[in-house]
Order: structure tokens, then C-alpha cells, then sequence
């Protein structure tokens, strides 16, 4: 059995419902931070499988995965750093108790 396209593409689609599952049913900051690096890295599979399966010989899909995979670490290190700071003041990690936040 060759793995195709459509191997990719579901995998990218279930990755991504559980990462929508996780933002939308989790009430913890961490889960949440999680579960959008889920969703980042559903969006790469499809970056890189379809950048795979074209004959152009480009490296677009590729480049466009590297540069998220960089926007998602400097997301996971800023999210750490205010949950970090958050806590201090509050010790609890729920995403209803910082309500504090609200503009």
C-alpha cells in the first residue's frame, strides 16, 4: 500500500479537529497553548504534502513549514512566559479565572 495524498490530507484534518476540539472544550492555559500547536502542526503536514505531490520542484510548502514551525516556538516561549507571570498573581492555570484580562 502506497501512502498518497489523501493519507496526508486526512491526517492533517483529524490533527486539526482535535486541535479545534482542544480550544474549544479545554479550560486550561496549557492544554489550550497545546492544543494550538496541533493545529500549527496539521497546517505543516499540508504545506509539506502538498509541496511534495506537485511537480514544480519548488520549495514553497517547505519554507512556509519551516517559518511556522519558528512562529510556533516563539509562541510557545512568549505563551510559557506570560502564563508564568500570570500565575504569580494567581496560582491556578484555568482559563476563566483571568478574566482580569478583559480590556
Amino acid at each position: 500500500m502506497e501512502v498518497g495524498l489523501t493519507h496526508f490530507i486526512i491526517l492533517s484534518a483529524i490533527l486539526f479537529s482535535i486541535g479545534i476540539l482542544g480550544l474549544i472544550v479545554s479550560r486550561n492555559i496549557i492544554k489550550v497553548l497545546m492544543s494550538v500547536e496541533i493545529l500549527l502542526n496539521a497546517v505543516n503536514i499540508n504545506f509539506v504534502a502538498f509541496a511534495n505531490y506537485t511537480d514544480l520542484g519548488e520549495l514553497k510548502g517547505q519554507v512556509f513549514a519551516i517559518f511556522i514551525m519558528s512562529i510556533a516556538a516563539a509562541e510557545a516561549a512568549v505563551g510559557l512566559a506570560l502564563l508564568i507571570a500570570l500565575y504569580r498573581n494567581k496560582p491556578s492555570v484555568d482559563v476563566e479565572d483571568y478574566d482580569i484580562l478583559n480590556g
